[in-house]
């Protein structure tokens, strides 16, 4: 991953202005942070910024463009899995190495098999990470629709 510092003066500003707009509130109402159930009762999904998807399914558009998601059914391999996350930003090689340092499937398993989370849900999603926040604020909202239907109360952000 590229430091700020490492940065043209443009980008940089550009990076530091996403913050800045979060830290303002980012006009997003409502408490992210809710009671619930002991881990040990929850479902957990992942959600990442990865850019990932299956083989099969549509690329991610390139840039600021892409404001939707793919949907990653916890059953997925590994190798089944694509990154078309593109950023002069994003180094590829610990996905290449290892899947779970963006979508840690995997160690979420071997926490259901001991009994540390209740379960893992059977769908998981990924947005491409390049989109301003207020632009993703529908699918959010719509991908909220989707982890309830699916029993989810727990998610883990993978942000990338």
């Amino acid at each position: 991953m590229v430091r700020l510092t490492d940065l043209p003066a443009w980008e940089r500003e550009h990076m530091l202005d996403k913050v800045k707009d979060i830290k303002k509130g980012g006009g997003f109402e409502g408490n992210p942070w809710v009671s619930g159930p002991p881990l040990k009762q929850r479902r957990v999904a992942v959600i990442s910024t990865a850019g990932l998807h299956q083989r099969d399914d549509r690329p991610f558009a390139p840039g600021a463009a892409a404001t939707d998601y793919r949907v990653i059914p916890g059953s997925v391999n590994a190798g089944e899995l694509v990154m078309s996350h593109l950023s002069i930003n994003y180094d590829r090689t610990g996905f290449q190495q290892d899947i779970n340092v963006v979508l840690p499937l995997d160690r979420l398993r071997e926490l259901a098999a001991e009994g540390v989370i209740g379960s893992v849900a059977d769908y998981h999603y990924s947005f491409m990470g390049a989109a301003p926040i207020r632009q993703l604020a529908p699918r959010a909202r719509e991908l909220a629709g989707l982890l309830k239907r699916d029993k989810v109360d727990a998610v883990l952000l993978s942000p990338v």
